[in-house]
């Protein structure tokens, strides 16, 4: 399998124990759990035995070091992470409302992952690795954006690959400079993976079938659409493959995207065909949604093999 590098933002997240809307009033937590978009897909390209990496920065702090041991224990090369003294890792408050839909509260705008740059040994990892996940987040800020970029253009100028995540509210599409840098990563882009909606933030076509010709005579290699309660969908150049979501009990849905993305790209590039890489990255997701905590449903292949046995008999 090629090496994979990430880039982006880490963080921990804590959760509120009761159900709501916000934090105006005084909640229970629990938590720290790692966490970051970037940091759950590589912690899952780990967890499989993939050759992993990640480009990103945290405070000197407890925070910080939980997510450096996760990811160290995981099988991640953390060579990239630079831990910045004197500065604070970033976090994630969140709060579930009854109808399952969640409220957050950020600091990132105040960690050290806002002050991301490029350092040698980022820059070593770049020339390291043959493949390249990028997730819209870190195209969000400035100074992520110019790290991802960067790496992008090292990776691919010597014929590596790049997977691209847009995991990005609409809403911030109209930030300044980001709707570009969106449009120019997806130009480089061989593998395409959007939830829902976002198969449309980037085109113009107005349905699905419009959407996915479009996408793929950009030159996308091959599109995987996850559909998070209704399964996934797999679009290349030889047609469709789509797979049945799992039943499960939902418990925190935070990362499953991601986990989702990690097994797939992780498992695609070591071989596997579209709908063996498309099969089991579903059991990624439906397994991260049954745990509590962004990084704790992050899978083994053994883990994976047996939740679809078990799925099975049950029938």
């Amino acid at each position: 399998m090629p090496k994979i590098l990430t880039v982006g933002e880490i963080l921990v997240e804590l959760i509120a124990t009761t159900k709501g809307d916000g934090f105006r009033e005084a909640q229970p937590l629990i938590g720290p759990y790692p966490s970051g978009a970037p940091a759950i897909f590589v912690d899952q390209v780990g967890r499989l035995g993939g050759k992993a990496a990640i480009i990103g920065r945290v405070g000197d702090d407890d925070f910080g070091h939980l997510n450096i041991a996760r990811l160290a224990q995981d099988g991640v090369d953390i060579s990239g992470i630079e831990v910045a003294s004197g500065e604070v890792t970033g976090c994630a408050f969140v709060r579930y409302r009854k109808d399952g839909s969640r409220s957050f509260v950020f600091t990132m705008a105040q960690s050290a992952t806002a002050t991301l740059s490029i350092t040698s040994a980022g820059a070593a990892l770049m020339e390291s690795c043959e493949h390249i996940h990028i997730m819209g987040t870190a195209l969000s800020s400035p100074g992520m954006a110019e790290v991802a970029l960067e790496a992008v253009s090292r990776v691919k100028a010597r014929g590596g690959s790049l997977s691209f995540d847009p995991n990005i509210r609409p809403e911030i599409l109209d930030s300044p400079g980001l709707r570009a840098r969106l449009d120019g990563i997806l130009a480089r882009t061989d593998i395409f993976l959007p939830s829902g909606h976002e198969l449309f933030l980037l085109t113009g076509a107005r349905d699905e079938p419009a959407a996915i010709r479009d996408l793929l005579a950009r030159g996308i290699r091959e599109i995987v659409l996850k559909r998070g309660a209704e399964g996934a969908s797999h679009f290349d150049a030889n047609g469709r493959t789509d797979i049945a979501p799992h039943e499960v009990e939902e418990i925190d849905p935070t990362g499953a995207g991601d986990c989702f993305g990690g097994a797939f790209v992780a498992l695609r590039l070591a071989g596997a065909s579209p709908l063996e890489a498309l099969r089991l990255a579903n059991a990624a997701g439906a397994r991260a949604v049954a745990r509590t905590g962004p990084m704790e449903g992050s899978s083994t292949r053994e883990e994976l093999d047996q939740f679809l046995a078990d799925y099975r008999t049950d029938g």
